[in-house]
């Protein structure tokens, strides 16, 4: 079974938990994980400056993290995304909020998972996986209220 818990910590924004459920859920299935627990934090710029800076020593915020609590097929983490930077991120890149947010669940999902963009190869085979799940998953997107 996969539980997937989702908090919204922003202090204005919201994001509907059962499209988050969905996404999360349809990306481990067709990456043949059956186990594990993945909660899916919603912030903002100021949570996410403060964790950047305890845990990666980045004095700015960002737009996901990730972090594994787990090892072997159990599955176990937490993912942090900055709904502010998604809003910017989407104008930015000429598509929608709901668009941007689905992206970076599904990237720090596959953070979770094990893939790296550190090196360009494996930064190139996580965003052609990051694509075809935003268009295979994703819909419309998760939209933020």
């Amino acid at each position: 079974m996969i539980e997937v818990t989702v908090s919204n910590a922003h202090p204005e924004r919201r994001v509907a938990a059962p499209a988050v459920r969905r996404l999360v859920r349809g990306l481990l299935r067709r990456e043949r994980r059956r186990h594990g627990a993945v909660s899916v934090v919603f912030a903002g710029d100021a949570l996410s400056r403060r964790m950047n800076r305890s845990f990666l020593s980045h004095d700015r915020p960002t737009d996901v993290l990730s972090f594994s609590l787990g090892e072997g097929q159990n599955l176990e983490g937490e993912i942090y995304v900055n709904l502010d930077r998604a809003a910017r991120q989407a104008r930015r890149y000429r598509v929608s909020a709901a668009n941007e947010v689905a992206r970076l669940v599904i990237h720090g999902v596959l953070h979770l998972l094990g893939y790296d963009d550190k090196a360009a190869a494996a930064a190139r085979r996580m965003k052609y996986c990051e694509d075809r799940y935003v268009e295979l998953l994703a819909g419309k997107g998760i939209h933020p209220r």
